[in-house]
């Protein structure tokens, strides 16, 4: 089966206060989004698409070295129709890796690792411990272990709050699954977006096996939304080498 990533980029960046899009703020010398098309690049995708949306001109322009399929994201309704935007332009067999734009120090390590162990035919998610999870979305799971759902914080109940299990986003699945869970989403939360996390409720539903992978270095799956995020990142990356 072919390889197709999708990087989900089009984010405002409101919180980094500054007029530059969020994913071309550097660190260590490239862009964020250089880091991740870097890094995708490695695992010899047949596709590699960029969704794109604020400012995409500018993000476009920085990267027109590299070969990219672009993709709009005219209106910003959340990850799952993001990832919807893409679904169009990918061959049913074959399989999507989901990255991040403003997740920059995921390693191809890491990825290959999750590429390779997430079983033919299921769905595959990558969860890590924070010792801080605030803002992201819980892993939950059922007596067996198994995870069954990831719920938003603002969704979530004061002892789903308490799990320091987090989504990192990361997700691994064939296109055709895509296609039948993504455009059934509802934006029926908090937020009222379309939440590309609902898919794992979606696949347990359907009896589709779920595949988590659980990060060593929680530091990888760290994202970045403002200037602090992004010093402690540049910090990470000179104490790492």
């Amino acid at each position: 089966m072919g390889l197709s990533v999708i990087i989900l980029a089009a984010g405002h960046g409101k919180r980094m206060n500054s007029s530059l899009p969020k994913v071309l703020h550097t660190l260590g010398g490239l862009t964020m989004i250089e880091h991740v098309v870097n890094t995708a690049k490695q695992l010899s995708p047949e596709q590699l698409i960029v969704v794109y949306g604020h400012q995409g001109e500018m993000v476009r322009n920085a990267l027109q070295s590299h070969t990219i399929t672009w993709v709009m994201q005219r209106e910003r309704l959340g990850t799952g129709h993001a990832a919807m935007q893409a679904l169009p332009l990918i061959p049913d067999g074959n399989n999507v890796l989901v990255l991040y734009g403003d997740v920059p120090m995921i390693t191809v390590e890491t990825l290959k690792q999750f590429v390779t162990e997430t079983p033919k035919n299921s769905l595959g998610i990558v969860t890590a411990y924070f010792p801080d999870p605030t803002g992201i979305g819980r892993v939950i799971r059922n007596e067996k272990n198994q995870i069954i759902e990831i719920i938003e914080e603002k969704d979530a109940d004061e002892m789903q709050r308490q799990i320091k299990e987090v989504n990192t986003g990361f997700y691994f699945a064939p296109a055709e699954f895509l296609r039948k869970w993504l455009p059934t989403l509802k934006n029926l939360n908090a937020q009222q977006e379309y939440y590309l996390t609902d898919i794992i409720a979606m696949a347990v539903k359907d009896s589709f096996p779920v595949h988590g992978m659980i990060l060593v270095n929680y530091q990888e799956a760290i994202g970045i939304n403002n200037l602090n995020q992004l010093a402690e990142a540049e910090n990470y990356l000179i104490n790492k080498n």
